[in-house]
């Protein structure tokens, strides 16, 4: 009797090849990612429980092969050649510019992404209940919050005129988020100053240029490179010193003073379960793409008695989280 070509997976009805010594081969996961493996190892671990959550422990029956850019946008397409070359059984796309490369390169093998912009205005998906293609995932719809971040920043700082805003120019948030903060400005009559940055080096010079113009607040823009230099951005917003908001709590952690945003962990858990059902055999065509339903405010009030900055009892009562 022939030995059987296929066996099936333990974690579910899916069927995986056989290696030609009688193992099982196990499914691949690529993880593409804008960031480093040193800035994210909430999202790693929260991404491993979502797939446990559906029957897949890595090293055990499914393997994950990590692709890092540390921040170089342009390594990207390479790596994600990589990951195709090597026929991953799929690929876990984070943060914005992984997601729009990882669907450049392939039209068939299945892309969870994580990432902050609108899905259907990038082209990811056709609609946010029914995909289509060969992509889902989650949306944390950081773009949009840049103009609910600038509110909070005149609560306050309520005599604020100007506001720095730092962006990286190269990311594909970028856009979206400028437009949300530059309509929020408008109706509050504040005035941006805009200081790009796409390197450690333009961060430190952007951050000279933010010193010698002498804004009344700063509000850091969405980008996961900003979440891997989160120490160096918060250390020099420090020592300026001036009243900061930041995307997301990482930057509250070590030292910021303040983050409006989606809880990330929660969201990295959804796509570590979304692809866990699709190496079950679910079409990532008919997984709804996923949106926050709620958004975190955390309070470092360590960081601002060192400032000096007195929170309103307001900001303070409707703070979700405060770090002593």
């Amino acid at each position: 009797m022939r030995r059987r070509d296929f066996i099936t997976a333990l974690a579910g009805s899916v069927v995986w090849p056989i290696t030609a010594h009688g193992q099982q081969q196990l499914p691949v996961i690529g993880f593409l990612s804008t960031s480093s493996e040193a800035a994210v190892p909430r999202q790693l671990t929260a991404f491993r429980r979502g797939l446990s959550e559906t029957g897949f422990i890595e090293g055990r029956n499914v393997a994950i092969e990590y692709r890092w850019a540390e921040g170089q946008y342009q390594r990207l397409p390479a790596l994600a050649a990589e990951l195709v070359g090597r026929h991953v059984s799929l690929i876990l796309a984070q943060a914005p510019s992984a997601a729009l490369t990882a669907k450049a390169a392939t039209a068939s093998i299945p892309i969870v992404f994580v990432v902050g912009f609108d899905p259907i205005g990038a082209g990811l998906v056709t609609d946010l209940n029914k995909p289509g293609g060969n992509a889902t995932g989650m949306t944390l719809l950081s773009y949009a919050l840049g103009q609910k971040r600038l509110e909070m920043v005149r609560d306050l700082s309520p005599k604020a005129s100007v506001v720095a805003m730092l962006v990286n120019p190269v990311s594909p948030d970028a856009t979206p988020e400028i437009r949300s903060v530059q309509t929020g400005a408008q109706a509050l009559g504040i005035k941006l100053a805009m200081f790009n940055a796409s390197t450690p080096a333009e961060i430190e010079a952007a951050f000279d240029g933010i010193a010698e113009r002498r804004p009344d607040a700063l509000l850091v823009g969405t980008d996961s490179f900003y979440v891997a230099q989160r120490s160096t951005i918060v250390a020099r917003a420090s020592q300026l010193p001036l009243p900061a908001i930041y995307p997301f709590r990482d930057f509250v952690e070590v030292g910021g003073l303040m983050s409006y945003g989606t809880n990330i962990p929660n969201s990295y858990r959804q796509a570590g379960i979304y692809a866990g059902k699709i190496l079950n055999g679910a079409n990532p065509a008919d997984l709804p793409v996923m949106q926050p339903a709620t958004f975190e405010l955390v309070i470092n009030l360590k960081t601002a008695r060192r400032q000096h900055i007195d929170i309103p009892a307001a900001l303070h009562a409707r703070s979700d989280e405060v770090i002593e």
